[in-house]
């Protein structure tokens, strides 16, 4: 099995460190956006972006038509 690329699990921390580690910034309700907390939005808006990263993260370690004929063939 392939290990995932550096790029690949940055891509993947983004939002969850977005999630749990940035409370102390957003923990606001003013102001009103969309007419929501701010909080609930950026936890809202991270949930929507979450698919987004982890989609790229997987173009990034998806190996090329190049790649995948060379392992097959034994040529790596």
């Amino acid at each position: 099995m392939k290990r995932p690329s550096v790029g690949a699990i940055v891509l993947g921390l983004i939002p969850f460190g977005a999630i749990c580690f940035s409370v102390s910034l957003w923990d606001r309700i003013h102001p009103i956006i969309f007419g929501l907390p701010f909080n609930f939005f950026w936890l809202i808006l991270w949930t929507l972006l979450t698919p987004l990263c982890m989609w790229a993260s997987y173009l990034l370690d998806e190996p090329h038509e190049g790649e995948l004929s060379r392992e097959q063939d034994g040529q790596v």
